[in-house]
């Protein structure tokens, strides 16, 4: 039974709403004023606070920001009249949940009521589930809160043990060379050299020199033998970022030696052999590259035997707050205090597109960091964020997560939330649905049950 605080100074509004919640199946705490309030946070814990904002000695904003340092899970409801709706709102930006004006009706307070507390609820939800499920959050130095990254995570620890190319397709920023790293990290070739090369940054003219190395005298400049990637990275990972951008002849060759496992050096005529796992990049579906001539068919099913795909950071609101922690703790260190970041500057971060993916938002959080006196405000990031989500929740272009949220019912929610948490059981099952449906304590018949269809096989 969830446990509310009520906290007003009015004896006539408290009463009501005790016996309003309380009618309503909740376990209801009157409060008369503020230090009352305080007093009862210091010894027990509540899942959501219903406060009026004018009161003394301690004001409802005051109680917010103090409730808030001790219990940050808890929800918060503000009360106010109609006159001091500028101050709710700024509640709001404090951390309140929402807000409702007196008088209220009484739907309007259960379902505000109802809503404050499955968005909470989910909070502390997903820590739960965090706990109990088994995975690693952060494997080679990747963020992974949200199921798509889950996803890569769980084919990096599959794949990684073999020597199987692997192609990796993502929007530019969202951290292909991390995930190509974090393959050669937990492969058996890890003591040996990583070598990545960005196909798009090599003129054509060079990258066959490059990538297959030269003798001495075999252009113009080339003074001396030198070896190539595919030498320099023997017994170990080659890591070709932006391969649609290689030219159809370097295509050709490439396709070569991976075929023989062997190279030959630009003007020489012996072949070396080579041991070396090839692990390719795109930001673009090399099929459609095919289809217009500008890439070879063999070459792609040569490289494609294992496919990652990395979804872009629009797509995983989830991870943005953890890969800001992440990345401050990369920045200022693990034992350093870590600044906090305000109500709004989160929602800014939350709300914001992030076409650039995980790179702009390291821009953006160095760029906070280059300004913050202290904690990480909405004034301390670029103002072209800023900016471009203000406008677009002014004009209804953006609709804030938090309204997203709100607008969803409770029996959407819970289905939302129980299809989440069945799909990671399997997932940490390793797909095994007998041995999920036994963890979970249900009958395997249940468990396809509440599958979706796509799910069921």
């Amino acid at each position: 039974m969830p446990r509310i605080l009520i906290v007003d100074d009015e004896p006539t509004i408290l009463n009501l709403l005790n016996k309003i919640l309380i009618g309503q199946g909740y376990d209801a705490t009157p409060a008369s004023n503020g230090e009352k309030a305080l007093q009862l946070l210091q010894t027990e814990k509540f899942d959501l606070m219903i406060s009026d904002i004018n009161m003394t000695p301690i004001n409802g904003m005051e109680l917010l920001r103090k409730a808030a340092a001790s219990w940050p899970d808890m929800g918060v409801i503000m009360l106010t009249a109609y006159g001091t709706v500028a101050t709710a709102v700024e509640a709001m930006k404090e951390g309140a949940f929402d807000y409702i004006t007196k008088p209220f009706k009484l739907d309007e307070l259960v379902l505000t009521v109802q809503r404050a507390l499955e968005y909470h609820n989910a909070i502390s939800e997903n820590k739960d589930l965090k706990a109990r499920l088994e995975h690693k959050a952060q494997l080679g130095g990747i963020v992974a809160e949200s199921q798509g990254m889950r996803k890569v995570c769980g084919m990096i620890e599959r794949v990684a043990p073999t020597s199987t190319t692997v192609l990796i397709y993502g929007e530019s920023g969202t951290g292909k060379e991390l995930v190509a790293r974090a393959l050669h990290h937990y492969s058996p070739r890890k003591e040996a050299t990583f070598m990545a090369v960005n196909c798009a940054a090599l003129p054509a003219q060079l990258m066959e020199s490059e990538m297959f190395g030269h003798v001495k005298g075999s252009f113009t400049g080339a003074n001396a033998t030198k070896a190539g990637l595919f030498e320099t990275a023997h017994g170990g990972t080659l890591f070709l970022d932006e391969i649609s951008s290689m030219p159809l002849e370097i295509q050709s060759k490439l396709l070569r030696v991976l075929q023989d496992k062997k190279i030959r050096k630009v003007g020489g005529s012996d072949h070396t052999e080579v041991d070396v796992r090839i692990i390719a990049a795109s930001n673009e579906k090399l099929e459609t590259l095919i289809e217009q001539g500008k890439f070879r068919e063999d070459l792609y099913y040569r490289l494609s035997v294992i496919s990652i795909d990395i979804p872009p950071l629009r797509n995983r609101p989830e991870d943005i707050l953890p890969l800001v922690d992440h990345i401050l703790r990369r920045e200022l260190g693990s034992g350093a205090e870590l600044p906090q970041i305000d109500h709004e500057a989160q929602s800014i971060l939350d709300n914001y597109n992030w076409p650039g993916n995980v790179r702009e938002l390291e821009n953006a959080i160095l760029h906070a960091l280059t300004f913050a006196q202290g904690n990480i405000t909405k004034d301390t990031l670029p103002a072209k964020i800023v900016g471009t989500v203000e406008e677009g929740l002014k004009s209804g272009i953006i609709t804030s997560r938090r309204e997203q949220f709100k607008a969803k019912s409770l029996k959407a929610f819970l289905h939302d939330k129980e299809k989440e948490f069945l799909q990671r059981t399997i997932e940490s099952m390793n797909g095994d649905k007998e041995k999920a449906a036994s963890e979970l304590g249900i009958s395997l018949a249940t468990l396809y049950r509440k599958l979706p269809s796509d799910q069921k096989k």
